[in-house]
């Protein structure tokens, strides 16, 4: 049972709040990528869920959406490896695109002919707009789940640090470019995704933790009063010839220099 209470009665500010979805945008990011020991640390350790519970309180005071029985749901780190970790995330993900489970955006939806590099186009705008690249070195799309949650970390701290600023220009374009992102990227077609990985992995680490994400998404879409994809949204069809060349490297986003990225942040 949880201990975490969510009747707090101290005082949250905007910039908490930032702060808080930030910690959870970068925990579901870590998530879907490669598993490490840190995956292990950082998802799976009671101390890391009760985090997790606490930033969801301080989000959502009145308990909903119910994060915490999702969070508990979350396998302890008893029975879980990296080896084991690894053997049910390729299994899902595959080593292609076209695993079990794509964690790929442009990998579900088929109604336009240039769908797919329309997207991957205004994905890298999206990124560009607000100086970030690819990190080099691992080759991967810049439509990776991973990389979406974390270019949506991003935005919430430059959200806090806009708010600490009090400047309100820079705030407007963030929730601009959050709104835009959740409609057209990751509240498109997240639902089709976690669909997927509840057919395939409904009781293991990657079926709860899809359940997780899209409990907090759909709360972020409801704050920007974006509407979610539809769960039945289909996959692109498997032998179609215009399926791009990974565009850059990388499965994280990373600031340029002079990006603006605030200084000094802890996660829980």
């Amino acid at each position: 049972m949880s201990v975490t209470d969510c009747s707090h009665n101290q005082a949250v500010t905007d910039i908490d709040l930032a702060y808080c979805r930030a910690a959870f945008y970068s925990a579901l990011a870590l998530g879907f990528q490669p598993p490490t020991a840190h995956t292990l640390s950082r998802l799976l350790t009671s101390e890391s869920r009760h985090a997790l519970e606490e930033a969801a309180c301080l989000l959502y005071p009145a308990g909903q959406p119910d994060f915490v029985s999702v969070l508990e749901a979350l396998p302890g780190p008893e029975g879980n490896s990296v080896s084991s970790l690894s053997s049910s995330y390729r299994a899902l993900f595959g080593h292609t695109a076209r695993g079990a489970a794509p964690p790929y955006e442009t990998e579900y939806g088929n109604e336009a002919l240039f769908q797919q590099p329309q997207e991957l186009a205004d994905l890298m705008g999206f990124y560009r707009a607000f100086g970030l690249t690819l990190k080099s070195g691992n080759r991967e799309r810049p439509d990776h789940i991973s990389c979406e949650f974390e270019f949506l970390m991003f935005l919430a701290l430059k959200e806090a640090y806009a708010l600490e600023q009090k400047h309100r220009e820079m705030l407007a374009e963030v929730h601009k470019a959050q709104k835009l992102f959740l409609r057209d990227h990751v509240g498109r077609f997240l639902p089709a995704f976690v669909a997927q990985l509840l057919r395939e992995d409904s009781a293991g680490f990657y079926g709860t933790l899809g359940e997780l994400c899209l409990r907090f998404v759909s709360a972020e879409c409801a704050r920007f009063e974006v509407s979610l994809g539809a769960a039945t949204l289909g996959l692109r069809p498997a032998d179609d010839g215009r399926v791009p060349m990974a565009c850059g490297s990388g499965a994280e986003c990373a600031a340029m220099p002079g990006a603006g990225t605030p200084e000094g942040i802890d996660f829980p």
